[in-house]
């Protein structure tokens, strides 16, 4: 037995001082509620929150104040604990990050509401049982005394009555904040983080919704000619750059209809309600657009030279899954490619 509380003893200096180690790295003071935050991640390391903050704080990043803020947490000023320095945060948390961090947080916010809930439910069962009682006790002896009792009783219920108000819009106001954290997450998932445009799991979901619409639809897949050249000249940020733009040259030629960057220098377009005939030729008049663009890098003036991507379009048949039309696009793709580049390939 005295090994074993021995143990316990150990195991709980070695946790506080994995916390006090943990707000020494971040810059967090002793506040009891930092404690608390930081006690909740390291007792519960596989829960959704731990998982985000290491997501956020991976290679050593420091957690920032809005980050524990996001996550549930609160921020107290105050001195930090002394430690040596942790490398300061130089880039942006990843978009999956992000939304593991918001995943976390309304997660919380649901713990805490149905806290809130389970408390609001007690209270208006005691309501009952204090009504009961009392009306029983005021029919056995309806004297001064029980107008007493009632307006005692009265008195508590008014009490309780306000107290469940202010936990009610409290409640309230948590699940507005966590509709909002819920709308802002779905949007950063679907969203691609360069140009803007909806991402894969995005164009997979509308996908999935043209089949229920009783209209012709078709696919294109878009991919920018030697792309590798772009980057290898002039780097990857004017790469980026001129994805960036060549993405929202698609959109505005394809106004109306979904175009999602698919990954790499790769893009997707669904189009709803056109013909094949129709649908490629959009993408022609935005392959020409594209074409006759000249492109140059933003800091020197330098020419890029002409860019120009190679596209295959198809109409999604009855039976198409989102792979059978997919695959089939982009082998019309790879014939404009081997065609020569720089054109519309439909079938």
């Amino acid at each position: 037995m005295f090994r074993a509380k021995r143990s316990d003893m150990i195991e709980k200096e070695d946790l506080f001082d994995r916390i006090g180690q943990f707000l020494a790295d971040h810059r967090l003071s002793p506040d009891p509620a930092h404690y608390s935050f930081v006690h909740a991640l390291m007792t519960d390391p596989d829960g959704p929150t731990a998982r985000a903050v290491a997501s956020l704080t991976d290679g050593g990043v420091r957690l920032a104040h809005d980050d524990v803020i996001r996550l549930g947490g609160v921020v107290v000023n105050g001195p930090p604990v002394q430690s040596a320095p942790a490398p300061v945060r130089t880039f942006e948390p990843s978009p999956e990050a992000r939304s593991d961090a918001l995943v976390a947080a309304t997660q919380s916010q649901v713990e805490g509401f149905a806290e809130t809930v389970r408390v609001m439910h007690a209270v208006t069962q005691g309501f009952g049982r204090d009504l009961e009682e009392s009306a029983a006790a005021i029919t056995r002896q309806p004297t001064v005394a029980g107008l007493d009792q009632i307006a005692s009783l009265t008195g508590g219920m008014i009490a309780r009555i306000r107290d469940t108000e202010v936990r009610l819009a409290q409640a309230t106001a948590e699940a507005d904040a966590l509709r909002a954290k819920l709308a802002e997450a779905r949007e950063t998932a679907r969203r691609d983080p360069l140009t803007g445009l909806a991402n894969r799991l995005a164009f997979e979901e509308a996908f999935a919704a043209c089949r229920e619409v009783e209209e012709p639809c078709c696919i294109a897949v878009c991919d920018v000619d030697r792309f590798k050249l772009i980057n290898d000249r002039h780097g990857h940020h004017v790469g980026d750059r001129v994805l960036s733009v060549i993405g929202q040259m698609l959109a505005k030629a394809c106004t109306g209809h979904l175009v999602s960057r698919h990954g790499g220098e790769e893009f997707a377009i669904l189009l709803g309600g056109v013909s094949l005939t129709d649908a490629a030729a959009l993408l022609d008049s935005a392959r020409a657009d594209v074409a006759a663009r000249r492109f140059r890098v933003r800091d020197t003036e330098e020419g890029i030279g002409q860019v120009t991507f190679s596209a295959g379009v198809t109409a999604i048949r009855a039976d198409d899954s989102h792979e059978g039309a997919f695959v089939r696009a982009d082998q019309l793709l790879y014939t404009a490619k081997s065609q020569g580049r720089d054109q519309v390939c439909a079938a």
